[in-house]
């Protein structure tokens, strides 16, 4: 993580302009590398060559340790789930929710995270926030395996005001060629693993904070309506970090036969499964296999919002799959709950009605909690 470098440094009159009176405070930005620079050496893995401060981050890959690697890489962000952890003056989680979106691309294809840089765009640097996020973002390394080898931190002071910020990260992984997940390698008859959310992971959020905020009333210190007595704030809800699944799914590649994952991210279950099937083959899935997750059992409730549109919004409780063949599905389900997975059998792969016509994958049956509540108010 290295902070915006100063300019050449010409003599300033006492009483002129300088960088930081305009907006840009150097010395906070060196302040926020100091406070940072614990949590990134956690993350060090051996191939990382220097340290922090570099203006680029070294990792020496060992091609003997390969026969024919294959490097996938993927860049993302958190998007407007930043507004809750703004509003709530709490980011030290947010940088989880970054790490899982990138990392958790790159084991779809069966990619092993090497290494994170991240950019962080705020209006003003505030060394503690900075340190807070970075701290989620080095939190989120350690559960991937990643090494967070740099990254960026910039101050714009007149494009943000001083208490907003964005944060996008990239992820580089390595794959063997021969043992690339795809839907070239899913097979008609394979199941369908479904892996449990920890909650609306990040995706989401404009309709979340558009029902629950501003067409219910409600405040983040509020518990959801009809909640159970001690029930968690809604903030505390929609703040909760991802789930990063990228080490649960090496492990079942390294045990198990696999034959394709899908990242569960915008787009819902649905959409994103389709990106793994074939033409000619259709992913059926049972609702009646796990229960909607009350949050978003109630946003659609208070918002009236249909059924599909939830399901392409939102997880709906789901954030990985794995498709295995029908051998591999009781060694998977032991790998998983064995490392605190909630996973189950949630459908299969059948043939897609009219060959390449249709859908690539469908729910169907009902969730067993959701026709048969009453709507709220």
């Amino acid at each position: 993580m290295t902070a915006v470098s100063p300019g050449p440094a010409d003599a300033v009159p006492s009483k002129g302009i300088s960088y930081a009176s305009a907006g840009v405070d150097i010395d906070a930005g060196e302040r926020a590398v100091t406070l940072i620079r614990a949590a990134v050496d956690k993350t060090r893995r051996p191939e990382v060559v220097g340290g922090l401060g570099g203006f680029a981050g070294l990792f020496e890959l060992d091609l003997t340790r390969y026969r024919r690697p294959v490097l996938a890489s993927s860049t993302d962000g958190v998007g407007t789930k930043l507004a809750i952890a703004q509003a709530m003056d709490r980011h030290d989680t947010i940088g989880i929710d970054l790490v899982a979106m990138v990392v958790d691309d790159l084991v779809v294809c069966g990619a092993e995270p090497l290494f994170v840089s991240d950019y962080i765009a705020c209006g003003q640097v505030v060394p503690e926030r900075i340190a807070d996020i970075v701290a989620g973002i080095a939190a989120g390394c350690l559960q991937s395996g990643a090494a967070l080898v740099g990254g960026e931190t910039a101050e714009h002071a007149d494009l943000m005001r001083p208490d907003d910020y964005d944060v996008a990260a990239t992820a580089v992984g390595i794959v063997e060629a021969d043992t690339l997940l795809g839907p070239e390698r899913v097979r008609l008859d394979d199941v369908v693993l479904a892996m449990g959310s920890t909650g609306l992971h990040s995706n989401g959020y404009v309709l979340a904070r558009r029902v629950l905020l501003q067409h219910a009333g409600l405040q983040l210190a509020d518990p959801l309506p009809d909640a159970d007595r001690g029930a968690p704030a809604l903030g505390e809800l929609l703040l909760t970090p991802t789930r990063i699944y990228a080490l649960d799914c090496l492990a079942l590649t390294s045990t198990t036969d696999v034959h394709a994952f899908a990242h569960i991210t915008g787009g819902g279950l649905a959409g994103n499964l389709g990106r793994v099937i074939p033409a000619t083959l259709q992913a059926v899935l049972d609702r009646r296999t796990w229960e909607l997750p009350e949050l978003v059992s109630t946003i659609g409730r208070l918002g009236q919002i249909a059924l599909p549109e939830l399901e392409r919004t939102f997880n709906c409780g789901v954030g990985m799959v794995a498709i295995v063949p029908e051998g591999s599905v009781a060694g998977a389900l032991a790998v998983l709950t064995d490392r605190g997975v909630p996973a189950w059998v949630a459908g299969r792969i059948t043939e897609r009605p009219g060959a390449a016509a249709g859908s690539a994958a469908r729910l169907t049956g009902d969730y067993a909690d959701f026709p048969k509540r009453a709507p709220i108010g």
